[in-house]
């Protein structure tokens, strides 16, 4: 079925009515031409109409048969097949945005259609093989001709006006990437995640379509808008790619449910944590940390900021943050010392962090974090997502907006003392006591980097479970920061939640550092 959007323009003929002369009659005035309405100019409504009217029908999967050569190939097979460069959409153009397409193959088996909007009218864009060059794969004769296209590739010249980098990529399911300055490809944005971390398959929607606006020669954003659909779920949306420094992207997306559904997770972030300085497992690896991120930031709707150090669990854990109209969260990179990685190919001290910024009122829900065990960096083993109160009922529709930022370093999160390093490690007086947890967390910022060394910071620990010991508070010296150090004895339960921030006085000095432990098996 073509789900393309059939442009019409209503054309009204001007009327116009001739004075008659006739002896002593009045004078008849003349008549006014009717005014003509300007031509339907293709914008978000159309997307929004289109999911409105497909949640309204039984879901039909896209075609997912790709040839042997696409659907055998490896990765490093699929990764040799290259866009031809001066084939790229606007090059000729002298446009500040080029695109590139993506092929099929590999993983990637679900073709898409992509369609140019200029002038307010949108044209598909016509799939040929020629556009790709396939390597040092040996291409079949009978290569199809019609196969179309994975997704796309978004170029800007980001460093310097001679040259354009791959700013952002739409590839996979609903997911999404974009890189600001000095940046790697690292963590993922989706569209949606439906019924992540549950005991049943997880769903994944896709964007089954996309419009991309051609931008003006001075245009500093390109809008793409995206249709996307699933078994339980339509939606239309609309990205607003603003490259910079810290590259943003403003989404609105307009959701209408097929069916129920039992965990409805807005602005999804997926990430990959392998291995890092909170390992209660050992892991034989050369390189001291192996992350994307290695935090959840939250800012919550009463103004208190947490900080969730993430982990790689041996069993699966989902934690959940409460909410009433949250300010933000993010999956956050913060440590950027390469000494803490040693990875010269991967280069994780410069993995973006990103952070979601809700625009209006979400009401009641709750941040989820997923930590899932994984046994490789290849697997994106960590998943954050917002998640209403209510669940999500058949017929539904939903309103959602709010702004992606991709980001090395952003000094408004987290306005007062930040997390800079968790460590954990065996605990007790004297000869340590692997029964007994020692948790060492480090503070940084301006105001604490002011007080004296015999200044009363005093620490708020808490636990939900076992008995907390041992408090310790003291100006660290090399950090310029502020240390803060205590012990847990489990007392026979294998988890517990941990929270704890630094004060002086009534004021509260550093985020909220909070923590799911278990018990390392």
């Amino acid at each position: 079925m073509n789900f393309r959007i059939l442009m019409s323009f209503l054309l009204l003929a001007g009327v116009f009515c001739c004075p008659v002369a006739s002896s002593g009659a009045p004078n008849v005035p003349e008549a006014t031409p009717t005014t003509t309405p300007p031509p339907k100019r293709f914008n978000f409504a159309d997307v929004r109409r289109r999911a409105e009217v497909l949640a309204t029908q039984p879901f039909q999967e896209t075609g997912t048969n790709l040839p042997d050569f696409l659907a055998k190939l490896n990765y490093d097979q699929y990764r040799d097949i290259r866009f031809r460069a001066e084939k790229t959409l606007w090059r000729d153009a002298g446009l500040p945005f080029e695109i590139q397409f993506a092929p099929l193959g590999f993983l990637f088996n679900r073709q898409v259609a992509i369609n140019i909007v200029a002038d307010g009218d949108s044209k598909p864009v016509e799939y040929t093989n020629d556009l790709f060059d396939y390597g040092h794969n040996q291409v079949p004769d009978n290569l199809p001709k019609d196969l179309g296209f994975a997704g796309f590739k978004v170029l800007y010249p980001l460093h310097t006006d001679s040259h354009y980098d791959e700013v952002a990529v739409f590839l996979g399911a609903s997911y999404f990437r974009a890189v600001g300055q000095g940046q790697n490809y690292g963590l993922s944005a989706r569209g949606l995640a439906l019924d992540t971390g549950l005991p049943k398959p997880e769903e994944f929607p896709y964007f089954r379509e996309f419009w991309l606006e051609k931008p003006g020669k001075d245009a500093t954003e390109l809008t793409v808008y995206a249709l996307l659909d699933s078994q339980s779920v339509t939606g239309a949306y609309r990205f607003a790619i603003k490259p910079g420094v810290a590259t943003q992207m403003e989404v609105k997306a307009s959701i209408f449910a097929r069916n129920k559904v039992q965990k409805f997770g807005v602005a999804p972030l997926t990430s990959m944590f392998f291995h890092g300085a909170l390992n209660e497992r050992f892991f034989d690896d050369f390189r001291p940390q192996v992350h994307d991120s290695d935090g959840l930031l939250l800012a919550s709707g009463n103004g208190e900021w947490i900080w969730r150090p993430l982990n790689n669990p041996a069993r699966l854990r989902i934690s959940a943050y409460q909410d009433n109209n949250p300010r933000g969260f993010g999956l956050l990179q913060r440590d950027r010392s390469f000494d803490n990685y040693q990875d010269l190919e991967a280069r994780y001290q410069i993995r973006p962090s990103i952070w979601v910024e809700p625009l209006g009122e979400w009401g009641k829900g709750s941040i989820q974090l997923i930590e899932i065990p994984s046994d490789a960096e290849r697997y994106d083993n960590i998943a954050a997502f917002w998640v209403p109160e209510k669940p999500v009922e058949t017929g539904q529709q939903l309103e959602f907006s709010y702004r992606l930022s991709f980001f090395l370093d952003l000094p408004t999160l987290s306005p007062g003392g930040r997390t800079l390093a968790s460590r954990i490690g065996a605990g007790g007086a004297g000869d340590l006591n692997p029964e007994i947890r020692r948790f060492v967390i480090d503070f940084s910022g301006e105001t604490l980097a002011k007080l004296a060394e015999n200044t009363p910071v005093q620490a708020i620990v808490s636990a939900s479970a076992g008995q907390i010991q041992n408090v310790v508070v003291h100006k660290n010296a090399h950090s310029n920061g502020w240390r803060l150090s205590f012990e847990l004895l489990p007392q026979g339960v294998d988890r517990s939640e941990l929270r704890c921030f630094l004060k002086l006085g009534n004021d509260v000095l550093t985020e909220t550092w909070s923590y799911q432990w278990t018990v390392a098996k």
